[in-house]
C-alpha cells in the first residue's frame, strides 16, 4: 500500500509539474490506430445492427486486449514496475490539463473577450459553439472531465495498478471516438459506450463523493438525490448534479447538439454560473484530490499501525 500511495503522489506532482505531453502522447497514437480499426472492421452502411454490435465489439477487443497485456507483461518485472507506473499513471491522469483548458475560458471571458472565450469553449464540449452558455458548459466540462480523467484513472490503479489504468483509460478514449447516437456509431461504437458506463460507475459516485464532502455538502447531496437519477447519464448525472449543489450553482438546461435542442434538466441550485465560478469549479477538484490523497495516506498509515 505504501508504494502505491507513492506512486500515485508522484504521479500528481509530475502531471501538475509537466502537463500534457505537447507532442507524442501515447494517447493520441493509439486514437491514430484506432481508426485504423475502425475503417479495417466497420461494415458496410446496410450491415445489420447485429452485425455492427458484434464488429465494435471486437473491435474494442482487438484494441484493449493486447494493449492491456502488454501493460501487464512489462509490469511483471520488479525492476522497472515502479518507475512504469509511474509513467503510466502520469500520462492517464489529466488533472493539470483541465486548468490549462479551463482557466483560459475565465481569463477571456473576464478580459470581456467572448469570442476568443466561446472558440475556447468549444474545443472542449461537443456542443454548437454559437448557442453556448460559456461559463456553464465549461464548469460541467471541468467536474465531468474530472471525474473522467483523474479521479477513474486513480481508481482503477488502485484495483489492478497499470494493465487496469491502461485498460480504462483507453476505453474511454474509444467512448469519446465512437460513444455517440449518430448513425454511424449508433451500434458500432455501443458497446465501447456501455463499457466505459460500466467502468465508470463506481468511480462516478466516488467523485460525487468527494465534491459532497468539499463543497457544500447540504446542497450537494440534495441535488444528487432529487436531480441525478433524471440525468440521461447514469455516471454525468451524480457528477455533475452534486458539483452544482457543492458549488451552489445551477448547471444543465437547454443545450444544443447537432444542430438539435435538448431539454435538460436543470442541476444544482443558486444562480448562473458566472465567470469566477470557473475557477471555483477547478478548486472543488483540487480538493477532491487533496482529499482522495489524504485517505491514502490514512490508510497507509493504518495498515503499517
Amino acid at each position: 500500500m505504501l508504494t502505491t500511495t507513492l506512486i500515485i503522489i508522484s504521479a500528481i506532482v509530475l502531471d501538475w509539474l509537466l502537463g500534457e505531453p505537447k507532442r507524442y502522447h501515447p494517447l493520441v497514437g493509439f486514437g491514430l490506430l484506432a481508426n485504423r480499426v475502425e475503417s479495417f472492421l466497420y461494415p458496410n452502411e446496410l450491415a445489420s445492427k447485429r452485425k455492427k454490435l458484434l464488429l465494435g465489439m471486437l473491435a474494442v477487443c482487438v484494441l484493449l486486449i493486447p494493449i492491456s497485456l502488454l501493460g501487464a507483461f512489462i509490469a511483471s518485472f520488479d525492476s522497472i514496475a515502479t518507475m512504469f507506473s509511474i509513467v503510466v499513471l502520469t500520462l492517464c491522469i489529466g488533472h493539470k490539463s483541465l486548468h490549462d483548458h479551463a482557466r483560459p475560458i475565465a481569463n477571456a471571458l473576464l478580459n470581456d473577450d467572448k469570442t476568443q472565450a466561446r472558440y475556447l469553449a468549444s474545443r472542449i464540449v461537443s456542443r454548437d459553439p454559437a448557442t453556448l452558455n460559456i461559463p456553464r458548459a465549461t464548469i460541467e466540462s471541468v467536474l465531468e472531465n474530472g471525474a473522467d480523467s483523474v479521479f477513474s484513472a486513480l481508481f482503477w490503479f488502485l484495483v489492478g495498478g497499470a494493465p487496469a489504468v491502461i485498460c480504462y483509460r483507453l476505453a474511454n478514449t474509444l467512448d469519446a471516438m465512437w460513444g455517440y447516437r449518430s448513425p454511424r456509431y449508433l451500434y458500432f461504437g455501443r458497446f465501447a459506450a456501455r463499457l466505459d458506463d460500466v467502468l465508470n460507475y463506481i468511480p462516478a459516485r466516488l467523485t460525487a463523493l468527494s465534491y459532497a464532502i468539499v463543497g457544500n455538502s447540504k446542497t450537494a447531496f440534495q441535488s444528487w438525490k432529487n436531480q441525478a437519477p433524471q440525468w440521461d447519464s447514469p455516471n454525468a448525472g451524480p457528477v455533475m448534479a452534486t458539483g452544482a449543489g457543492a458549488l451552489q450553482i445551477t448547471l444543465g438546461g437547454p443545450a444544443q447538439y447537432d444542430g438539435k435542442w435538448h431539454q435538460r434538466i436543470t442541476l444544482g441550485c443558486g444562480d448562473e454560473p458566472k465567470a469566477n465560478d470557473i475557477e471555483r469549479a477547478l478548486q472543488l477538484v483540487r480538493r477532491s484530490v487533496m482529499l482522495w490523497i489524504a485517505v491514502l495516506i490514512m490508510i497507509t498509515g493504518l495498515s503499517y499501525a
